[in-house]
């Protein structure tokens, strides 16, 4: 008897997936239905016979310790043909009658939030269309006082096998039951609210936390929340999707607010205070004297609630210094009179190098390209 290591070309240190891969190429290329040539017949025996000792752990083991390979086991003719199935298509699933319970899908909706809403949380009360439990059948999919039955055909196997004879013995095929669909019974008498399915679709009202410091594209996981499965199964998960609308003057950047106010030269010249609205209400913001454009003032604590943990953002006020577009014949003769005052020429300008990196990543820039968005 040739080595049957040998026989299906790998290692006596082979894995077993390394086995069956190594005889569904055989197989494929020995299989009498795929060359009908006499002369590959014994040759797939061969590998058929080799692969059912070496596929099987206890064989295997009574195998390499020396022993007959095939004392005992009713030698290859016993090679069942569902054997050759699995080793095709990966095998090895759970036989029998399958449950008619089966686990729900999750469910996802979006609920639309305001800027105070995700800074600050809260509860919102969101309606859903899902699959819940038939409440007339409890899940069953059975009218009252009835019950499934087991199914005439297969005899509560939930599968149909066939026996024929070929040249490599006792072929046995399976498939599943057509009378039950597989699951070895009948619903003679299916609930008229249901239709049998142990469940319908039905509007129901879920009070839903929102925590602080969420943002637009974060997901709240509720479980057990989503569709229920056929048959009464588990229900799936329900996942709320924040959306969070833009605010009217408030820019967010995760925890910290931003706010572009506009002033006049005078006001930026002379300093002043002025009042600001923010997600806790009016509050005053000093300008210093000689305040220019993108200066920014910082308000501790005034920003978004920090998700996950304590305290709050801060919230950026970005000054502009607005220059008057219309100006008076007097207010033009104040204004040179002022430039004589300080020694200034009006044809006269100094170039100011900026830092690049400020410019394009500091707060005020970022401002800008939420206002760009």
């Amino acid at each position: 008897m040739a080595d049957l290591y040998e026989t299906l070309g790998v290692h006596r240190d082979s894995s077993f997936d390394e086995i069956k891969k190594a005889y569904r190429k055989l197989a494929r290329e020995y299989h009498p239905d795929v060359n009908p040539d006499p002369a590959v017949k014994d040759r797939f025996k061969e590998i058929t016979a080799a692969y059912e000792v070496l596929s099987d752990p206890t064989k295997r083991q009574k195998y390499d310790l020396g022993g007959d390979q095939f004392s005992g086991f009713g030698g290859a003719q016993n090679f069942g043909f569902g054997d050759i199935m699995d080793a095709f298509f990966g095998g090895g699933g759970q036989r029998g009658p399958r449950s008619r319970a089966r686990a729900g899908q999750d469910a996802l909706i979006g609920v639309e939030l305001n800027l105070e809403e995700v800074a600050f949380g809260t509860e919102r009360e969101i309606t859903v269309e899902t699959a819940t439990r038939c409440d007339k059948c409890h899940g069953t999919g059975c009218a009252d006082d009835t019950k499934p039955q087991t199914c005439g055909i297969c005899k509560g196997r939930g599968e149909i096998q066939q026996v024929t004879r070929s040249f490599i013995g006792n072929v046995m095929t399976s498939r599943p039951c057509n009378n039950c669909s597989g699951y070895g019974s009948v619903i003679p008498h299916p609930c008229n609210e249901c239709a049998g399915d142990g469940r319908v679709r039905t509007r129901r009202t879920i009070n839903v936390k929102i925590p602080a410091g969420v943002e637009g594209g974060n997901r709240i996981h509720l479980a057990g929340q989503g569709e229920v499965g056929p048959g009464g199964g588990p229900a799936g998960d329900l996942y709320v999707e924040i959306v969070e609308k833009p605010h009217d003057f408030l820019i967010r950047d995760g925890k910290d607010l931003h706010i572009s106010i506009a002033i006049s030269m005078a006001a930026a010249a002379l300093g002043t205070t002025v009042t600001v609205e923010t997600l806790d209400g009016p509050q005053p913001v000093e300008i210093k004297p000689g305040c220019q454009s993108a200066d920014a003032m910082t308000l501790r604590g005034f920003g978004v609630t920090k998700l996950r943990g304590t305290g709050r953002g801060d919230l950026v006020v970005h000054v502009e210094v607005v220059t008057p577009t219309r100006v008076s014949q007097e207010e033009q003769d104040l204004l040179r009179k002022f430039s004589k005052m300080r020694g200034e020429k009006l044809s006269t300008f100094k170039v100011h190098h900026r830092n690049k990196e400020h410019n394009e990543h500091g707060l005020f820039g970022r401002v800008r390209d939420a206002f760009n968005r």
